[in-house]
């Protein structure tokens, strides 16, 4: 990471270069979606994480977004997509996590496995180390199926908020 970079990470990151989940998601960032569409999810997704202060183009962020999904979907499998960017627009990296109540189909599934999760990472274009960093972390946190079927049952944001940002 660069200087600037760390400066903007730092309370992320723990002593031990782990991921703080709780530094970086809040429960406002939590919404529930009923879209069977990728399109109606992502914008979703986007006017939610657009209300932070970090986002200055929410119009560059929702098109950009759109457009890398045309180039290469984020669905990683297991009914999960992390649609992510790094933009200048943005001053420092914020996720906001959709949970659906509908399978949503048109996603490019390897394993065929309707999106259920989106995890929508916006970063700094300058955060490109501790983007990686966040992205790999929630990877492999949503890949726990346990975790998965707890946010799927989950009611309310604070209850994902916490199965998220547990252990």
């Amino acid at each position: 990471m660069n200087g600037e970079e760390n400066l903007l990470a730092d309370t992320a990151i723990s002593r031990n270069g782990c991921i703080d989940p709780q530094a970086i998601i809040s429960p406002e960032r939590i919404v529930f979606l009923n879209y069977s569409s990728k399109r109606e999810a992502l914008l979703s997704l986007v006017e939610n994480i657009s209300t932070a202060p970090e986002i200055t183009n929410p119009q560059e962020l929702s098109r950009e977004i759109l457009r890398r999904e045309e180039l290469m979907s984020t669905a990683l499998g297991c009914g999960i997509a992390i649609p992510h960017i790094r933009l200048s627009s943005i001053s420092d990296l914020v996720i906001s996590v959709g949970i659906s109540r509908t399978d949503i189909m048109d996603f490019q599934t390897l394993d065929g496995v309707p999106v259920r999760l989106l995890l929508m990472i916006a970063a700094a274009y300058n955060q490109h180390a501790y983007y990686l960093q966040t992205l790999s972390f929630f990877s492999a946190r949503l890949k726990n199926k346990d975790i998965r079927n707890a946010l799927l049952a989950s009611n309310d944001r604070q209850e994902a908020y916490r199965i998220l940002t547990s252990g």
